[in-house]
């Protein structure tokens, strides 16, 4: 938030960051009611690996040497990765299974895609502007968010972790 306010040449990246960052209290809400049908107590879990370095990573990103078009890519990224892949699960012939099925729906319905889409619109404009250095660092920015998207979706099922 605070990089789009003092880098941002639209004013309106605001706005839809702000909007994604309202959701976040329905987001938190709904995932303790989740973990208590899961019978999951968030008070006694220990964070993996994987959930570490990434933690490391996206805290990396907030630091005023990044610029706001390697953010917003990243940022970007991470947001369409959970749509597009829970949007797959939604397509006929998925296989789905039901109990998964409302959380499939809550990341792959067109709402979010479209919020998606705004991120991307913003990423795009800003690397569009920007010098070659900083689109090679957005670019290695979305492949390290693949990679850590990839290591967690390894750990949630229970495979090696690879990233240190």
């Amino acid at each position: 938030m605070l990089k789009a306010w003092r880098e941002s040449d639209d004013q309106s990246d605001i706005e839809v960051i702000l909007g994604g960052m309202a959701a976040l209290n329905d987001e938190i809400a709904w995932f303790k009611k989740e973990a208590s049908n899961w019978k999951v107590h968030l008070s006694t879990i220990v964070p993996q690996k994987a959930n570490q370095v990434y933690c490391r990573f996206l805290e990396s990103l907030t630091h005023p040497d990044v610029e706001y078009a390697v953010a917003m890519t990243a940022f970007w990224a991470i947001e369409a990765v959970y749509q597009e892949s829970f949007a797959n699960c939604l397509e006929d012939g998925s296989k789905t299974p039901p109990e998964i099925r409302e959380t499939c729906e809550r990341w792959g319905n067109y709402s979010f895609g479209q919020y998606c889409c705004s991120l991307q619109k913003i990423a795009n404009r800003c690397l569009e502007k920007a010098s070659d250095d900083v689109r090679a660092k957005a670019e290695v920015t979305l492949l390290d968010v693949l990679e850590h998207e990839i290591a967690f979706w390894n750990m949630s099922r229970g495979e090696a972790q690879a990233l240190a």
